[in-house]
């Protein structure tokens, strides 16, 4: 496949737009030159800000492509371990900014507000316009607050530091017996949501408030998708940290004090955390994108949208089938086929035809508190192997794990190759969409 053709209207609009935004453009005004390229990154989360990285230092300075990675904030989100932040941990400060410098890719802070798919074009702040000639969408996913009434006004989510941080600031007023509990230094604190993050945050927030009655809530037992060895042994360490687990119950409405279940019954709460389901941004819908049921993108094999093929998706954003079934969104999956736009987008202004993405799982690492965690190891479909870690081991490789983004951008400023290394799923990964 040749590169997309470029529309030289939007050299101007871009010069224009990107010196208000603070990003340099050439004397020409055509950020790059006539002719320029534009590889436009919305979203800087684990799948855009690797291809991001990827992009720049595969591109490096070339005149005749310009890459912008478009965020929200100038700070790289760790959504691996908000759950920390939540009960008061202090992470590092991560600039996007300063590791993009010297891979020759612009920075743009703002809120994406539309995307003009027919136009090519993104609107940011609603006061300004981007045109792009290749878009990797990456907007991920956050809580999904109109799935039960009451949540978007009376529950926390982890859907960003800020939120996090709210959190942090609740609990620690209920543990000194200043919140709107009753007795002193007590309370109790209702985790909506079984998988994976509703555990690990049930988990922190016991060890780190052991004054606090925890409840974790769910459809289904934490850890159903593991062995029944390692399932049990993560029961057995939330029963530990005094966790009180209530599975097979349906919350329907998230009230001022309390949560009702289907049924009728209400459980006191004085904080609820809501960590149960998930929706993506509306926009790719909006613009016209080929979505599927809950508005992801649906891509061919290349990672390529089937509607809109200059428009590539990523992460959470996207509905990638492989011969297992649509993947899930984890940072083990999110990074590869953001790496996998960057080389196909690379393939692809060279003259040459991008390749199939493919990805096997490989596992699960579930935290309980600070020294002690679960790793179920899987097969390439996710489903579980034999093997697993527990205990402080687990817990190292589980902070291996969490930490391993960020220098891995900056191993991959450096060796681009390095990034394009994952388990590709063998035979779980081979059908007909992906040959």
């Amino acid at each position: 496949m040749n590169a997309q053709p470029k529309d030289t209207r939007h050299e101007d609009a871009y010069a224009d737009t990107a010196t208000a935004a603070g990003v340099d453009v050439d004397a020409d005004g055509a950020g790059g030159g006539s002719g320029t390229h534009h590889v436009l990154v919305l979203g800087a989360g684990y799948a855009g800000m690797s291809a991001a990285v990827q992009l720049g230092a595969r591109l490096g300075r070339r005149q005749n492509v310009r890459v912008t990675l478009v965020n929200a904030q100038e700070r790289f989100t760790e959504r691996l371990r908000l759950h920390m932040t939540a009960t008061g941990q202090q992470l590092a400060e991560l600039s996007i900014p300063e590791l993009l410098e010297g891979t020759g890719a612009r920075f743009v802070r703002g809120w994406v507000t539309a995307v003009d798919a027919d136009a090519r074009t993104v609107r940011i702040d609603d006061d300004r316009v981007l045109p792009y000639d290749t878009l990797v969408y990456g907007l991920g996913s956050v809580a999904n607050l109109g799935a039960v009434a009451g949540v978007e006004e009376h529950a926390y989510t982890l859907n960003s530091p800020e939120d996090a941080a709210a959190l942090a600031d609740r609990l620690a007023r209920l543990a000194k017996g200043n919140g709107s509990g009753s007795g002193s230094g007590s309370g109790t604190v209702v985790v909506v949501g079984s998988g994976l993050t509703g555990i690990e945050s049930a988990a922190e927030i016991a060890e780190r408030h052991p004054g606090l009655d925890v409840v974790l809530l769910g459809r289904r037992e934490p850890g159903a998708t593991m062995t029944p060895k390692a399932a049990a042994y993560l029961r057995a360490a939330l029963g530990r940290l005094g966790v009180t687990v209530r599975s097979g119950v349906e919350v329907v409405e998230v009230l001022p004090g309390a949560v009702e279940l289907a049924g009728g019954e209400r459980l006191p709460a004085d904080a609820v955390l809501w960590t149960s389901g998930t929706r993506v941004s509306p926009l790719a819908a909006a613009a016209g994108l080929a979505v599927d049921e809950r508005g992801r993108v649906l891509t061919d094999a290349a990672l390529r949208s089937v509607s809109h093929p200059e428009v590539y998706a990523v992460g959470d954003a996207a509905a990638i089938r492989q011969g297992y079934g649509v993947m899930h969104g984890t940072c083990q999956g999110g990074m590869p086929t953001g790496v996998h736009a960057a080389v196909s987008i690379v393939r692809t202004l060279k003259g040459r035809a991008p390749r199939p993405f493919r990805f096997g799982y490989y596992h699960t690492p579930v935290s309980l508190g600070r020294n002690d965690a679960v790793v179920q190891f899987t097969r390439p479909d996710d489903s579980p192997r034999r093997i697993h870690l527990t205990g402080r081991t687990a817990a190292r490789y589980k902070e291996v794990v969490s930490a391993a983004p960020w220098p891995t951008y900056g191993r991959m400023k450096k060796m681009p190759a390095s990034g394009a290394v994952w388990p590709r799923g063998g035979r779980f990964t081979r059908n007909g969409a992906v040959r």
